[in-house]
């Protein structure tokens, strides 16, 4: 059985990187924590590099039965208790700890003849927000997200638990050049639909037929103005009631929602 018993050890040092987004690009990799989401990537056959886990993990028959799973797919690393605790970022830790790979994909594998559904996020900053639309996008089965410059990162820990397994069914499409890739993608047939307040219809008003990427924008300052000028259709969401907005993963939510009423 290999152990690490120091601080110093590379790996250690490499884990504690992941918890910042430059660590995380450098090395690309990030981390998922606990016995539900290990298993997740598990049977999504996600990429794992390694896991470590400490005695915690055998407090219970839960805890056993999972490292003996493990025991015959990896070589889970075994770590004193207080390494462990200096790089869980949990609450109430359950011993268990993977490195997983980045999976971002190229825009150009989007497969544009399947008439695709994709979500634009557009500088949405909210790990919680960012986890729900992730979630939300695997229970509608999404064909894709294109996560724009400006947004938080998804493999942020945060962001990862929020999405409660999601991650590693959903894909992710990076861009530091969103007007480009929307303008690529808009030309090439796909047609845009952003939300607004202003110069928009409801959203159930609007056809979601074909291939169309839906633009959700930033919790405070919605989406670019230059984005909704390149848009096809702006949407809105009625609101009757007094609220002034909604946050962002509860409004793409409840799009998604409605244009796969359309679409199924």
């Amino acid at each position: 059985m290999y152990q690490i018993t120091s601080s110093k050890n590379p790996l250690i040092k490499e884990v504690k990187s992941l918890y910042r987004k430059k660590g995380r690009m450098k090395n690309k990799a990030f981390i998922i924590e606990g016995i539900k989401i290990i298993n997740e990537a598990i049977e999504n056959n996600y990429p794992i590099e390694n896991i470590l886990y400490t005695d915690q993990l055998l407090k219970n028959n839960e805890g056993v039965d999972f490292l003996n799973r493990l025991k015959d797919i990896y070589s889970p690393i075994y770590v004193s208790n207080n390494i462990f605790k200096e790089i869980s970022d949990t609450e109430n830790p359950q011993g268990v700890l993977a490195v997983a790979q980045l999976q971002y994909r190229a825009i150009e594998e989007i497969k544009l003849n399947t008439k695709p559904f994709l979500l634009y996020l557009d500088e949405v900053q909210d790990p919680g927000n960012m986890g729900t639309i992730i979630r939300t996008a695997d229970a509608f089965d999404i064909d894709g997200i294109i996560i724009s410059e400006g947004c938080v990162d998804p493999y942020n820990p945060k962001v990862v638990r929020a999405t409660m397994g999601s991650i590693f069914r959903t894909p992710l499409y990076y861009t530091a050049n969103g007007l480009d890739e929307l303008k690529a993608l808009k030309d090439s047939g796909m047609k845009i639909y952003s939300t607004s307040l202003e110069g928009s219809i409801p959203i159930y008003e609007a056809d979601y037929k074909g291939g169309i990427i839906l633009v959700i924008g930033n919790e405070s300052k919605g989406v670019k103005e230059d984005i909704q000028k390149m848009s096809d259709i702006l949407i809105k969401i009625p609101m009757p009631g007094k609220a002034e907005s909604l946050n962002a993963g509860v409004a793409a939510s409840i799009i998604m929602y409605e244009v796969m009423k359309q679409r199924c």
